[in-house]
């Protein structure tokens, strides 16, 4: 049996509010650790980006998370998330969360299925393709 996703509540970067996993469960969730210094991530986010504006929002949570504790400075995320990103961006407390998950890179792909378990982890170095391949395993 898969392992359960740790639940938690992070604030979106650019908003007052919180966001808490538990109230998503039900539907795949697909989280992405990134830093905004990080060549990697800027050839990812844009492609999830893309799928993002045409994935089921009913069936699919897409949600980026700004890791604070890997970047340069404390602006920088929310800079980035600003100018390149509409879909929901969080702020890690420090590393907590990436650490929590087990994240040795950014990017880091979570994706957590309906039944709030990990479905599978994506490295740095995983490609954008197998990512969509195990995404539509489980929707």
């Amino acid at each position: 049996m898969k392992e359960r996703a740790p639940l938690f509540e992070l604030p979106y970067i650019d908003q007052p509010f919180t966001y808490h996993l538990s109230d998503h469960l039900g539907k795949v969730i697909v989280l992405t650790f990134w830093a905004s210094w990080c060549p990697d991530c800027g050839r990812d986010l844009p492609k999830k980006e893309q799928l993002f504006e045409t994935m089921d929002k009913e069936k699919v949570e897409m949600v980026t998370i700004n890791v604070p504790g890997r970047e340069r400075s404390p602006e920088a995320g929310k800079e980035y998330a600003g100018k390149f990103l509409k879909q929901p961006t969080l702020l890690d407390d420090g590393r907590h969360f990436y650490d929590t998950f087990a994240c040795q890179g950014v990017p880091s792909t979570i994706i957590i299925d309906q039944n709030g378990r990990i479905h599978q982890t994506f490295g740095d170095k995983a490609s954008f393709l197998d990512i969509v391949q195990s995404l539509g395993e489980i929707v």
